[in-house]
């Protein structure tokens, strides 16, 4: 029996039983399964995909939505991915038609590859920045940093979400109330008592992805990488702002290097929300 054309089958809303068969895709497109970046995403935003009749998926994509939950003001797509064997027969194409209907007047954002870029700039997507992925074991020296670190507490969740809504733009509550369970370490910054940044490192495949890294400026920033990268026996990786020169200079300086980078779009506005000046690095460029 003939397996029906992807134009055809419906698209559906994914749920956190599907993380098997999204790890399967992302391995069938030479991605790393990250099933736990991929548990993150289907509980905290919401996935859409095509089944394969044969199995598995055609294709899929996760939308992380901030902001009130009845009126988003942004929404993050990532991990758009497609089965090779239905590769370049439209199908992302339609699933991005259809994700970009269901959203409506929600602004968009996403962080593309050069591979995809031309597909979202076809929908109406324009790049408005870049980030840079640096990767490797962080070597330290220099300096202590003069800025105090520690370890998040529970009690210093409220604290965290409202500094990251000044600096992300929108309320992420939900995706930040699961960053205990999520990451290894999260550790925060203060200055005479008040937070002055926060970040985290997260286990992904063999690497310890640093972010989210939110911090009021670049030394604070430093400092907050030294601190989670002194509890990591992984390669670390983050995806950094390119208009945060200095900190990229100072990782590539500790025994990172560039592995690539993104171009990050936006859809329905000209800028991202918030101030880029604090946002050092995402959570993952999947979220936004």
């Amino acid at each position: 029996m003939q397996t029906p054309s992807p134009a055809f089958l419906p698209i559906r809303r994914l749920t956190p039983r599907d993380l098997p068969a999204c790890a399967d895709l992302s391995e069938n497109r030479g991605w790393p399964r990250e099933e736990h970046k991929w548990g993150l995403l289907l509980a905290a935003g919401t996935g859409y995909g095509i089944d394969d009749p044969d199995g598995g998926l055609v294709s899929a994509c996760v939308v992380t939505e901030y902001g009130a939950r009845e009126r988003p003001e942004l929404g993050a797509i990532g991990m758009v991915l497609v089965a090779e064997r239905h590769a370049r027969q439209g199908v992302g194409r339609r699933l991005m038609r259809h994700v970009l209907a269901e959203m409506g007047t929600t602004p968009l954002t996403l962080y593309a590859t050069a591979y995809g870029r031309p597909l979202y700039e076809e929908l109406g997507f324009k790049a408005t920045g870049r980030a840079e992925m640096v990767r490797g074991r962080f070597r330290p020296g220099g300096p202590a940093p003069a800025i105090a670190t520690r370890r998040a507490a529970a009690d210093d969740i409220a604290a965290i979400v409202r500094l990251d809504e000044q600096v992300f733009g929108a309320d992420r509550t939900h995706v930040i109330a699961r960053l205990p369970a999520f990451t290894d370490r999260l550790h925060v910054a203060e200055e005479n008592g008040s937070l002055i940044g926060y970040a985290a490192i997260w286990p992904n495949m063999d690497t310890h992805v640093v972010g989210p890294l939110i911090a009021r400026d670049t030394e604070t920033a430093k400092a907050l990488v030294t601190s989670l990268a002194e509890y990591s026996d992984r390669p670390l990786r983050t995806d950094v702002d390119v208009r945060h020169e200095e900190l990229l200079a100072w990782l590539k300086k500790r025994g990172l290097a560039s592995a690539g980078s993104n171009a990050v779009m936006t859809y329905g506005i000209a800028e991202l929300p918030g101030d880029w000046t604090r946002r050092f690095a995402p959570l993952t460029v999947a979220a936004g």
